[in-house]
């Protein structure tokens, strides 16, 4: 975050930035040009848009983690392009941003978000699985820096907001919102045989295609809830979900006083996004503004646990805590690739997830390296049940 009372452009890197998160956050990048100044650049292996950012946003420096083809130039219109998980976290001590966005999927972007912290930098969190794999440790390192997490989800930064009329003490609950995904209203045997193509035709939101599978489960509502618990320190029976359709109200609030407080709008990435990065202000924008007479009305009701088992692996990962966050997180991203593969059906994700918790032997998540064991054992476990 820059200093209060400095007019200087926010130093901005985006560690995914070809992905859903990372390209949202370029649009916004791209209508700020005044207020953010992006350094740093990152993405897995496209080449080909990375480049193309690169020449439009000029940053002292870009990585591509995992590059697939050995011929990669070492520099894209006169900036550095780094290869390499290391490179990466490297570029971000090196540029030592103010804000760094990590729109990184999966638990491949733990390390970059424990590094943004130990540099003491403002992490503006979409990667939800550096909470659910290593929450404790997140906090830990950032109390000891003076970084700030910030969180990027629509329900999380909603939360985030709302808390801002009331103290921590007078919070009742908080209630996480579902769109519920495109099989909100299937039938068990509907769900059953669902391909990876409907999985993945989610109602409301734009987003990879891993989060789309995590959204027709409800596994992303369930890895929301950990997430929600590590950001906001609240225990597990504070913590609710509701199955809202329109996905207008993004989280709510509940106070002592029976006050209960919303954060509405559109379902626009790009809104959270941007005030990840200019919190505590609050920019103006061309996003499109919420028309509540033309909504009509607003929807919720109750999540049904026996058709979205994956919900309630949350709770149990919030009664057992340790490294059981990251066995779920890793089990789940297993056996997500392998339903888009078609190896396996829809429900059998939860039922491998919930396999591989058992399976588990739980140990204190407060150092890496167990918590990046029980990531690796849990994938060699699912891998082996799957094949």
């Amino acid at each position: 975050m820059v200093p209060e009372g400095d007019s200087r452009p926010i130093r901005l890197a985006v560690l995914g930035s070809t992905g859903s998160i990372g390209s949202q956050t370029l649009e916004v990048a791209a209508d700020q040009p005044d207020r953010i100044s992006v350094v740093l650049l990152s993405a897995r292996q496209r080449l080909e848009p990375l480049a193309s950012a690169i020449t439009t946003f000029r940053p002292e420096t870009a990585v591509l983690t995992d590059p697939t083809d050995d011929d990669i130039p070492a520099l894209v219109a006169g900036i550095p392009l780094l290869c390499g998980a290391q490179a990466q976290l490297d570029a971000i001590s090196s540029t030592h941003p103010d804000v760094v966005v990590n729109g990184v999927t999966g638990a491949q972007g733990l390390l970059a978000s424990l590094r943004t912290l130990e540099e003491g930098c403002t992490l503006a969190l979409a990667n939800k699985e550096s909470m659910v794999m290593a929450g404790e440790l997140m906090r830990s390192t950032a109390q000891k820096t003076g970084a700030r997490i910030i969180p990027v989800d629509s329900e999380h930064s909603a939360i985030d907001q709302c808390l801002r009329g009331g103290n921590h003490g007078e919070v009742a609950r908080i209630i996480l919102t579902a769109s519920g995904g495109p099989f909100r209203d299937s039938s068990a045997e509907e769900i059953a045989s669902a391909t990876p193509q409907q999985a993945l035709e989610n109602p409301n939101w734009e987003m990879g295609p891993k989060i789309t599978v995590d959204s027709s489960t409800l596994m992303n509502k369930a890895l929301e809830v950990i997430e929600a618990q590590a950001l906001f320190d609240l225990p597990a029976d504070r913590i609710e979900v509701v199955i809202h359709p329109e996905s207008i109200v993004h989280s709510m609030v509940e106070f002592v006083d029976g006050s209960t407080l919303a954060q509405l709008g559109c379902p626009d990435m790009k809104v959270p996004i941007q005030y990840a990065i200019s919190q505590p202000q609050r920019w103006p924008t061309r996003f499109k503004p919420l028309d509540l007479a033309s909504l009509g009305s607003l929807n919720f009701r109750a999540p049904d646990l026996n058709r979205f088992p994956a919900l309630g692996l949350a709770f149990r990962v919030l009664d057992e805590g340790g490294t059981l966050g990251a066995v779920l997180n890793a089990a789940n991203e297993v056996a997500v690739a392998a339903f888009l593969a078609g190896k396996i059906s829809l429900p059998r994700i939860a039922t491998l997830v919930e396999r591989a918790m058992d399976h588990h032997d739980n140990t204190p998540a407060t150092r890496l390296e167990a918590i990046l064991e029980a990531d690796r054992a849990a994938r060699d476990r699912v891998q082996e049940w799957i094949f």
